[in-house]
């Protein structure tokens, strides 16, 4: 039995990865300071003796022995990441050096969730772990874009420096059950908007693309990472190179759900990247054959049911 620290546990992606960990027979430690974060989410798990729950922020110095650490504190979604630009880059960057400074301490394994928003708006398509990306460091996406590059660097410096063992992924869009209805993210809207009846809102013309992955694709990609061979660092990509534009995407949600619900365009926003696939060649080699295994229909199908009955609870 592993002891593995999750921070950002609280959240979308960690709530979901405190499970499998657990389901693998391992304890794990949750951090999250619930600014994006819900108890909701990791609630049941309290029930299970091999989980335990600490209010913290990593922008702050935090002391445990662990064997393991998974480092998810930060915003991930525009509308939260935007909402105080300082204290996203506060989390990303500081977040990392005290997850860092932990690790060198312990003389645990570190994997750094980082993003493929590090790539900006790419001039390659798809986007390799060589590309170095497009990114305006000075605007609104910045706080995120360049809090997330910045703790890359730092990861590779604490490995080089002081021989920390870490591990990069780079996470492209991601979606499931857990999301939150108003995080901005361009599925949970969509949904939303259909099964409220409400007109979708696509920005731009519709043609920009995306990749979307199903959240237990991510976990299992997030596991098979920390179990490889220590020399391997990253970063590798971990995402669906299934690519859909934003009026494929709005058409099949309003398949699903039978939504009257109709397309009306707004203008794009500043720095929206017009294309994001990812180019998995490196994780099917390095994660032991991993791929996305859940189709878009299938997962978007298993999301939208999340969704309705939680609009059912909750009366949204």
């Amino acid at each position: 039995m592993k002891r593995i620290l999750v921070t950002g546990g609280a959240g979308f992606v960690g709530s979901h990865l405190c499970e499998k960990l657990l389901n693998e027979g391992n304890e794990v430690i949750c951090l999250d300071n619930y600014f994006t974060g819900k108890k909701k989410k990791i609630i049941h798990l309290l029930e299970n003796p091999y989980f335990e729950l600490i209010r913290h922020d990593v922008t702050q110095p935090f002391f445990i022995e662990v064997d393991e650490i998974y480092n998810l504190a930060c915003p991930a979604s525009p509308v939260h990441y935007q909402y105080n630009p300082i204290k996203t880059i506060k989390t990303s960057v500081m977040g990392a050096i005290n997850m860092l400074g932990l690790a060198k301490r312990i003389k645990a394994k570190i994997l750094q969730a980082s993003t493929s928003e590090v790539y900006g708006d790419p001039e390659i398509h798809p986007q390799t772990e060589g590309y170095w990306g497009s990114v305006n460091p000075i605007g609104i996406r910045s706080c995120y874009d360049e809090g997330k590059r910045c703790a890359e660097s730092l990861f590779v410096n604490y490995h080089q420096q002081n021989e920390v063992l870490i591990k990069i992924i780079r996470i492209f869009n991601t979606y499931g059950p857990k999301m939150e209805p108003d995080d901005g993210r361009v599925v949970s809207n969509f949904i939303m908007q259909a099964l409220q009846g409400h007109d979708i809102t696509i920005f731009g013309d519709g043609q920009q693309t995306r990749s979307f992955q199903y959240v237990s694709d991510l976990v299992e990609g997030m596991v098979r990472m920390m179990q490889t061979e220590d020399s391997f660092t990253g970063p590798v990509n971990i995402g669906n190179p299934g690519e859909f534009t934003m009026l494929e995407l709005a058409s099949e949600i309003i398949d699903i759900t039978g939504s009257k619900s109709k397309i009306i365009h707004m203008p794009l926003p500043q720095d929206d990247p017009t294309q994001r696939q990812p180019d998995i060649t490196l994780a099917r080699e390095k994660l032991n054959g991993w791929e996305p295994k859940i189709p878009l229909r299938e997962g978007l199908t298993k999301t939208i049911e999340y969704f309705d009955k939680l609009i059912q609870e909750e009366n949204l």
